[in-house]
């Protein structure tokens, strides 16, 4: 009789503990967001797939397939194809594919690039039913961007912070 007393004890004990801890956290602010409402603010150092950088003068790519970038990348998902067009000093970018399901990720791409002709995007939320949705034309996408009309995406990513730039708090 004792024995079953002692147990009665320590489960009521127990009970109350457990209900003081979930009334001390039912009145603390929430911290969940309610995602496709709201979304949290990206930290500057994010990582997304690396795009093309548009020329503001031209319009163009800046990226004149010189292949650093498909040479520096360990996973081998970057390739890039140029050609030279009539009057231009350089090649330009006709073709420059990633595929996303053998990116790292690493940022070996972006730091071999010398002129800054790709970063990583701040595009975060990509959702598929295959793997070819992965599999990315970097530069048709970018002409598209170009041809979108205000409100239907292109002003949108020419808005976002270019990921680019050094940070001078790194080192």
């Amino acid at each position: 009789m004792k024995k079953a007393l002692q147990e009665i004890s320590q489960g009521l004990i127990s009970l109350f503990e457990g209900m003081r801890i979930t009334l001390g956290q039912f009145f603390k602010p929430t911290v969940t967001v309610h995602y496709p409402h709201e979304t949290l603010k990206m930290p500057p150092r994010f990582r997304g797939h690396i795009e093309l950088v548009r020329d503001p003068e031209t319009g163009r790519a800046i990226c004149y397939a010189c292949k650093l970038c498909e040479k520096a990348c360990p996973s081998d998902c970057i390739s890039v194809e140029g050609v030279k067009l009539e009057g231009a000093k350089k090649r330009s970018v006709s073709n420059y594919m990633l595929d996303f399901t053998k990116c790292s990720l690493c940022g070996s791409c972006v730091e071999a690039c010398r002129d800054g002709a790709i970063r990583f995007s701040r595009e975060y939320n990509l959702a598929g039913l295959s793997k070819d949705d992965y599999v990315m034309d970097l530069f048709k996408r970018l002409e598209n961007e170009a041809k979108a009309p205000e409100g239907q995406g292109g002003a949108a990513v020419e808005k976002q912070p270019a990921a680019a730039e050094p940070n001078p708090e790194v080192k």
